[in-house]
């Protein structure tokens, strides 16, 4: 069912109407807000889900009209598709109905309303007219500040009323008939304009003194015009639309033109002044910058020109729309994920990392995964977690963490804050060590003292007593205090940047776990990818185990047995280095080993839009309290020399567990995901342990073992957390990379892509060598506009075109251009 619903929000998504907060699968008209407003309900749709679920949805206001099925009806067997088109049908039916039925009532509420209203002839009387600088023409107004205007049929009965508030806030009565019906300034004659809104209307009338009929919204222009050509077939027809230049797909312009073409009329599109307001849209928005002249002059050029030469006819009417149709939007490379709730950190760090996201104003998500990263190195293989309560299966909370964001989204400084407590530790290891060292190298030289002198004597010895000479070489009858411990190793709580030897030789004295820590992550992921780096790779999927075994064989180093490779993993990467080696990893490249799915905390979260700037002293007490954490897992033992500490689910979280479990392996094997997903997913069977685990010796350390409930649930919520930005992070091989062509389209639609000739504003078509020449990002050489160019070819904002050689032999290779949509040229939003 919740599969039905989404898929039905999303087919409302995508025609642009806001989507209603709760859909109801009762086979009942619906009403919603179309617009994303308070108090509008021009949406509607009905839903059924019985059977193959059907529905139908759409907007009064801009004239949407969309049928859906969860199926379509081209799989369908010809039994559903009857059934379905009977649904579809009944569907209609039932929408035509009740709508007949609400119109009746609300044309009475209308005309009662109308009646016991007052005439308004001041425009002064209320403030909309005051603003719009225009009189009022057939309007009434309503307890002082309502102002009501009629729409009739064309036989002049009233139909319904739009009432408008004090505020400028527009309002129909409640399932008032609107398609058809208009509100008309002056008699018409030979000339007769059909625009969107009241104002627009009036202005037009004041300008031209030609009459005018208010279709109300964009989607009712062609069934007002429709109507008003039955009626006065004679008459001349111009069509006034707005151009919405700023809202997705202009419905203002695109609805207009294609009125105009359907009555064979004029249309008029208002050109404003540069520059240009960005809420300036209609007539009466000119009329009120420009003057009526402006208006006039408009109107007047409209009249002058052909239907099918109209300049807005010819860039969006039948010469474009053959062969060009209206471009799709590019897709949307980054789907949803979940913010971060605070609520997701053990109380024992909360507060700090809260801090460190509020004084850097950056994401929280990037110092909360390197804490708990940097955390799980400290606890490395000395404590595991047995997930089953009879099995013997371990599971070692080593983490690896990535975060993704753009350059300068404060990746690398907020990483760096939350390692600070890992840096201080590994300071006060060297300087401990630098002690100890230091003595260690005082012995060795005393002890060399001491045999040196033992040499000596025994050289004096040597002939007389061979026995006592030969007793004071041997170390062990001559073994004292001095020299005889091993060199003190420094733990390493963090390594940066070592080759895959030297991190061996590390780990060789650090079994027990260690961070690797890499600012750029992209640097470490493709030196694993080159050639001879099989070995390479090969330890660091080990590490992530963080219970096996391995061995170094190695002619300059000889052999090097690790008892236990355990390493935690923390870095950062760029969108753009990321897609791509993404799209490898999933393609069966050298990548597509597990390496990439092993980086379970990975997070791409969305960038806050506004900045506050903040400068504050750091919250001293969180600091604290979190770095008290860091000191007592640094001090962590294991059970012994070779075994770690175990902990256990109590009662109620293995149940919980298993819960969760069940279901989840259920869904891996169904293979419903990406296989790249599935297995990324397949991680958390770790990962989910591994975090109840340091919930637990974070915040509950004094429980002996035992994870309770609580832990393991947060955990949970950390798995939905992580699973939104994992879909994130393998879109990349799912849907095509669109920031190059976004780029492209913007520049284009900017009107940036010109001509030396200054005449000459905007070419029509580019070549890919064209644009690489501008230098713009992303866009720096052929192939990488080649690239852009098919995907916004692929979505129909270009068409590619190839030109044969002019070479009468025929030699020399084809070029190729990009023509441009006729919307691109005209700086529309489509």
């Amino acid at each position: 069912m919740d599969k039905t619903l989404d898929s039905f929000r999303q087919a409302i998504a995508d025609t642009g109407l806001y989507v209603p907060d709760v859909i109801e699968d009762d086979g009942q008209l619906h009403r919603f807000s179309a617009q994303g407003k308070q108090k509008d309900d021009s949406g509607w749709y009905v839903l059924h889900t019985d059977g193959i679920p059907a529905g139908a949805f759409g907007c009064w206001r801009t004239g949407v009209h969309s049928t859906w099925s969860a199926q379509s009806p081209a799989t369908m067997t010809p039994t559903e598709q009857r059934a379905y088109q009977q649904r579809i049908t009944a569907i209609q039916t039932q929408r035509e109905i009740e709508q007949t039925t609400r119109q009746a009532f609300a044309a009475t509420q209308a005309q009662h309303r109308w009646q016991t209203a007052k005439a308004c002839v001041d425009p002064s009387s209320h403030p909309y007219l005051k603003a719009k600088a225009i009189q009022p023409y057939g309007l009434r107004i309503e307890d002082v500040d309502t102002l009501l205007i009629p729409l009739r049929d064309t036989d002049g009965h009233l139909q319904s009323l739009q009432t408008i508030t004090t505020e400028g806030e527009k309002r129909f009565l409640p399932s008032g008939k609107v398609k058809t019906c208009h509100h008309l300034i002056g008699t018409p004659n030979d000339i007769l304009i059909v625009c969107e809104g009241y104002a627009t209307g009036a202005s037009l009338y004041e300008c031209t003194g030609h009459a005018v009929a208010i279709a109300f919204n964009a989607g009712n222009l062609q069934a007002v015009a429709t109507a008003l050509k039955a009626k006065y077939p004679s008459i001349t027809l111009l069509i006034a639309g707005d151009d919405d230049w700023k809202t997705e797909q202009n419905p203002g312009l695109i609805k207009a033109t294609e009125a105009a073409q359907a009555i064979h009329g004029h249309l008029a599109i208002p050109i404003f002044p540069t520059p240009r307001p960005e809420k300036a849209t209609d007539f009466n928005d000119l009329h009120q910058l420009a003057g009526a002249h402006a208006v006039k002059h408009c109107i007047q050029a409209a009249l002058n020109t052909a239907v099918t030469s109209h300049p807005e006819i010819t860039r969006l009417g039948k010469e474009s729309l053959d062969p060009w149709s209206l471009p799709t939007p590019l897709p949307n490379a980054l789907p949803a994920v979940h913010p971060f709730d605070p609520e997701l950190l053990p109380q024992s760090l909360r507060p700090w990392i809260q801090d460190i996201a509020h004084r850097m104003q950056c994401p929280i998500d990037f110092p909360a995964v390197a804490a708990l990263v940097a955390l799980s190195s400290l606890v490395g293989a000395r404590a595991v977690i047995q997930p089953k309560a009879q099995d013997d299966w371990q599971v070692v909370p080593n983490l690896w963490g990535a975060v993704v964001g753009r350059p300068g989204v404060k990746k690398s400084p907020a990483l760096s804050e939350a390692l600070k407590p890992l840096h201080r530790l590994q300071k006060t290891e060297y300087e401990h060590w630098d002690t100890a060292h230091a003595a260690w190298e005082l012995d060795n030289k005393v002890a060399q003292m001491q045999a040196d002198a033992h040499e000596k004597k025994a050289k004096a010895l040597a002939g007389k007593d061979p026995a006592a000479a030969r007793a004071l070489l041997d170390p062990n009858t001559t073994r004292d205090s001095f020299g005889t411990s091993a060199e003190p190793i420094a733990r390493r709580f963090i390594v940066n940047d070592a080759t895959v030897e030297k991190l061996g030789e590390i780990l060789q004295h650090n079994s027990w776990g260690t961070l690797s820590y890499r600012d750029e992550l992209y640097g470490l992921l493709t030196s694993l990818d080159k050639s001879g780096q099989e070995g390479s790779r090969a330890f660091y999927l080990q590490s992530y185990d963080g219970n096996q075994s391995y061995t170094f064989d190695r002619i300059g180093r000889g052999t090097i047995p690790i008892p236990r490779v355990c390493l935690a993993l923390l870095g950062s990467i760029q969108p753009g280095r990321l897609h791509e080696y993404v799209r490898n990893a999933v393609a069966g490249g050298n990548a597509d080993d597990g390496l990439l799915q092993r980086f379970g905390l990975t997070v791409w979260p969305d960038l806050p839009t506004d900045y506050i700037h903040v400068d504050q002293w750091p919250d001293t007490p969180a600091k604290q309290t979190a770095w008290a954490v860091f000191d007592r897992l640094a001090q962590l033992e294991p059970a012994n020399e070779t075994d770690p500490i175990l902990w256990r689910f109590d009662a109620a979280a293995q149940a919980c567990f298993v819960e969760w479990l069940v279901p989840f392996e259920t869904e891996l094997r169904k293979e419903e995901l990406h296989p790249a997903l599935i297995s990324h997913l397949a991680k958390y069977r770790k990962i989910i342990p591994a975090l109840a685990l340091l919930f637990a010796l974070i915040d509950t350390p004094e429980n002996n073992g035992i994870i309770q409930e609580n832990e393991l649930i947060r955990a949970l919520a950390w798995s939905d957390y992580l699973r939104s930005h994992a879909q994130r992070l393998y879109a990349a091989a799912l849907v095509p990379e669109t920031s190059g062509a976004a780029i492209l389209l913007a520049k284009l639609k900017a009107g940036k892509l010109t001509d030396r000739d200054p005449d000459i504003k905007q070419l029509s078509s580019f070549t890919p060598r064209q644009i690489a020449q501008k230098g713009w990002a992303g866009l720096s050489t052929p192939d990488a506009v080649r690239k852009a160019a098919e995907l916004l070819s692929e979505y129909g904002w270009l068409m590619r075109e190839t030109q044969l050689s002019n070479d009468a032999l025929g030699r020399g290779r084809p070029s190729e251009r990009y023509l441009i949509h006729p919307t691109v040229l005209a700086g529309r939003s489509v």
